[in-house]
């Protein structure tokens, strides 16, 4: 019995030292195969994947983007997805489930994407503060509220992975716990349910990636 429901998102310790954050980097595994003669399926599908999601982050960037500039965005969505997914497997440890993980990846992206956009185009920067045809009486007021959705962006896309990842883990622990006091129909039809909570689970797992690569790409998109 767990003394902490979310205990089951603590890493485990050996010699105060966390082995198992090194989870986050196991995608590193993979980058071999990139260079087989004959690609497995596998590749096949994540090259796919890869070059589908290049595209929308050029057409996103538009053509006055940096050469390569998409490359960040791939890598990030790459790990995150990578990350996801490891967490859906028994017995490993998901980091993307905790803030010490998420806000190590936005953090430092927008503070670059802020520093690049004001120090390059101030100018530019400013007239994104003040919508267009807003009235003169409110735009102090604009600005206020522009400045701090900008402020607690970083926030935003830490919580929301971290907040979608928990979710998921900690509604399957709740009813895998409930199972043993239940009949044998009702395990049955809860294991039908865990069957398809966890399908819906991979689904988030790439949607997050998703969703956390894309933003920061329209984050990157208004510094220029």
């Amino acid at each position: 019995m767990m003394n902490n429901l979310f205990s089951i998102f603590d890493p485990l310790c050996l010699m105060n030292l966390s082995l198992n954050w090194i989870s986050s980097i196991i995608c590193m595994m993979f980058i071999p195969l990139l260079y087989w003669f004959i690609p497995s399926r596998l590749m096949i599908i994540l090259n796919f994947i890869l070059i589908t999601i290049h595209k929308e982050f050029k057409i996103l960037l538009g053509s006055q983007s940096y050469k390569g500039s998409t490359l960040i965005f791939i890598s990030l969505f790459t790990l995150i997805l990578f990350n996801n997914l490891l967490g859906m497997f028994p017995y490993i440890f998901t980091s993307s489930s905790h803030m010490t993980m998420n806000l190590t990846l936005s953090l430092p992206l927008w503070l670059s994407f802020m520093l690049f956009g004001w120090i390059m185009n101030t100018q530019h920067m400013f007239t994104h503060l003040i919508p267009q045809s807003t009235p003169m009486i409110l735009m102090p007021f604009m600005v206020m509220i522009e400045t701090i959705s900008n402020i607690i962006r970083p926030l935003t896309l830490a919580v929301r992975l971290t907040a979608n990842m928990i979710a998921g883990h900690l509604l399957l622990t709740l009813l895998s716990q409930s199972i043993i006091s239940l009949n044998y129909m009702m395990i049955v039809m809860m294991l039908l349910i865990q069957i398809l909570l966890l399908t819906l689970e991979f689904s988030v797992a790439f949607i997050q990636a998703y969703v956390f690569s894309i933003l920061s790409t329209l984050y990157s998109k208004e510094t220029y």
